[in-house]
């Protein structure tokens, strides 16, 4: 008993797909690294020491223990600072490419946006980096001065100099701030992936016991200390952030409805 052969034609258009999502995934890298790319020279020009804006003194300023004995933050390595502000130009790259970033992610991970779907994406960009701001901001000033305090001054032993290394002060602070940056994105992400009809906000609000439960994992995996603290600064709006989502999702128009339905007419 033989098996028949797929057909030639069939197993080219399964490759050629393939191939295609892979041309299209690298398209999307490329377009969001150059957005990056372009951010970092802002970036860089905002960390360079004798630049006009000094980000990185406004960091040590504003975050680290000040004190009139010493320095609040030391530099051991020969090419720590170098480094450590080369990323601290990346975040800042990061940050202002956030747009670019989000729209290639929603452009490839959706296929077969309609030009409504391409042109409700592009209305999004500017709520995109408003949110993502939001929580910048949310970070620099709740989340971070509350956690850089706890674990600085977790033990006042006057035994114990607390002097952070420039590289572990600036990596902290960063991480904090950009996590809190990703995470205001979304109300965003599940307003547009409503409208796409991906889920609905009767589907998401029965989800919400399995949300808090996937909100507290996440907060304690990305947290970069680990401590409760910090969860609990992270986990707490992340939440709220959801339920924000769930009520935007409410006001999907309905006339959104029936892709799904054309995509199974158009399925072979």
């Amino acid at each position: 008993m033989t098996t028949k052969p797929a057909p030639a034609g069939q197993a080219d258009e399964t490759s050629m797909t393939l191939v295609e999502h892979l041309i299209e995934l690298r398209s999307r890298i490329v377009k969001a690294g150059i957005g990056v790319l372009i951010g970092m020279v802002f970036g860089f020009i905002a960390v360079w020491p004798q630049g006009p804006i000094k980000l990185i003194d406004i960091l040590i300023l504003t975050f680290a223990p000040i004190n009139d004995r010493f320095a609040p933050i030391q530099s051991v390595g020969t090419t720590e600072q170098f480094t450590s502000y080369m990323k601290v130009a990346l975040l800042v790259g990061v940050i202002l490419a956030m747009p670019v970033i989000v729209y290639q992610l929603l452009a490839f991970i959706v296929p077969g946006l309609t030009e409504s779907e391409r042109r409700l994406i592009f209305r999004a960009l500017p709520f995109v980096t408003f949110f993502f701001l939001a929580g910048i901001a949310f970070g620099w000033f709740v989340t971070t001065p509350v956690a850089i305090q706890f674990l600085i001054g977790f033990s006042d032993s006057p035994l114990i100099q607390t002097q952070p290394t420039l590289s572990d002060f600036l990596e902290t602070v960063s991480m904090l701030l950009l996590i809190n940056g990703v995470v205001f994105e979304l109300p965003i992400i599940i307003y547009v992936l409503a409208y796409l009809n991906v889920t609905t906000a009767k589907q998401l609000a029965s989800y919400r016991r399995y949300a808090l439960v996937a909100v507290v994992i996440i907060a304690a995996f990305i947290t970069p200390t680990g401590d409760p603290v910090n969860l609990m600064l992270l986990a707490l709006p992340m939440y709220l952030l959801y339920e924000v989502g769930v009520i935007l999702a409410r006001f999907v128009p309905s006339a959104q409805a029936p892709r799904k339905a054309k995509r199974n007419v158009e399925a072979p």
